[in-house]
């Protein structure tokens, strides 16, 4: 999940987990997973601070016997947060998450690690996790963004940024492309968690509305927050279209590549079962913040990236979908990114890394964005 761009001296911590424990307690609980005599040993490596801010990310190598052999893994533990680490979520649902990517690699050939083993008790690190194959690769960096200079990403070609897009976008159509996925997602419906709504965008809606009031108590209300809420839910789109399954942080930066074409796609906490345009819009405003902070700092940025034309004009040529305005969905992840700033900054403030703000606005770092979102259409 996305957070605000810290100074590049900053850590974001996200846990107070100890970490010398984590070594021995996975293994021996791995030791009950694997076979009889494997005396498994496990290097927990530092976790992955560039991207994200949501789950805690875990990088471990395992040795054990197996079968007279000597056995390695190279994993990724992917660790539900501590109610007391002031998590984004308040639900992270890791099962859903394990059975998302699971289906996933069975039914498409979109690049999802292979996932290896569920932990849902929380008896062993406190919080449920699961254990995934773990990808080599490199990620457009969240901190700072892709889009500020000096990284891969940005120095690359035109050419190879745009293969880069449009190969990510082919990403969404694989995805989009599962049949029947209402039925065969249908532990993804917001409804599920009592989410109430005649269509499943409404009951995305829904699940924001009370993201959001969950976000509240520990930061105060945000009037942009609230403000853009009221928008949505007085002008729901008429057309929905079909329900697909959408992977829900559809951003590059969840996305492990190598020669510009994407190895791994990470991170299914937010997947749901809704509008293809959920997934689109998010693409493509995931970018358009990080270039309204470039643009506020002077910095040249990367406008020819992600624009939203052209990622529609390659999902149509992939799948022969018209998707039509993209407004009402983009003001509905300015939403989304508010309430992560809210959540991102309690935690800050809960850690110590930053002083409570007398507004909550003040952590918005893409207000001005949704400020002339909500002004184009008069709200």
């Amino acid at each position: 999940m996305t957070q605000a761009p810290p100074p590049p001296d900053m850590k974001l911590q996200r846990s107070s987990r100890d970490p010398s424990t984590l070594a021995d307690r996975l293994s021996t609980w791995l030791a009950t997973q694997l076979p009889d005599g494997a005396a498994p040993a496990v290097v927990v490596h530092a976790g992955a601070d560039a991207n994200g801010m949501s789950s805690e990310t875990l990088p471990l190598d395992v040795t054990w016997s197996e079968g007279g052999e000597q056995r390695v893994g190279r994993f990724v533990a992917r660790v539900a947060p501590a109610a007391e680490d002031f998590p984004v979520f308040p639900d992270y649902a890791l099962g859903d998450q394990y059975d998302a990517m699971r289906l996933v690699g069975e039914l498409t050939d979109v690049p999802v690690p292979v996932v290896r083993w569920m932990e849902p008790t929380g008896e062993v690190l406190g919080t449920p996790f699961f254990l995934m194959d773990r990808v080599e690769g490199v990620v457009p960096q969240d901190v700072l963004p892709y889009n500020f200079g000096d990284n891969w990403l940005h120095d690359a070609s035109p050419e190879q940024q745009r293969s880069l897009q449009d190969a990510t976008v082919g990403v969404l159509a694989r995805l989009h492309a599962i049949p029947e996925a209402t039925g065969t997602f249908a532990f993804l419906d917001p409804a599920r968690h009592g989410h109430q709504g005649a269509t499943p965008l409404e009951r995305n809606l829904a699940w924001t509305r009370a993201w959001y009031d969950f976000a509240v108590p520990d930061i105060g209300r945000s009037a942009v927050a609230e403000r853009g809420l009221a928008w949505l839910e007085a002008h729901l789109p008429e057309q929905q279209g079909d329900a697909v399954l959408c992977w829900g942080d559809s951003r590059i930066g969840n996305v492990l590549f190598e020669d510009f074409a994407p190895v791994a796609v990470l991170d299914w906490e937010m997947a749901t079962v809704g509008p293809r345009e959920l997934d689109l819009s998010w693409m493509v405003f995931a970018h358009m913040v990080f270039e309204s902070i470039t643009g506020a700092l002077e910095l040249p940025g990367m406008p020819h990236f992600l624009r939203e034309e052209d990622v529609v004009a390659t999902y149509h040529e992939l799948t022969g979908v018209e998707v039509g305005d993209l407004h009402w969905y983009h003001v509905y992840n300015a939403v989304q990114w508010c309430i992560v700033f809210l959540r991102t900054g309690a935690r800050q403030i809960h850690f110590g890394e930053i002083e409570r703000p007398e507004d909550p606005d003040a952590l918005m770092h893409h207000k001005p964005l949704l400020d002339r979102l909500l002004a184009e259409v008069g709200a």
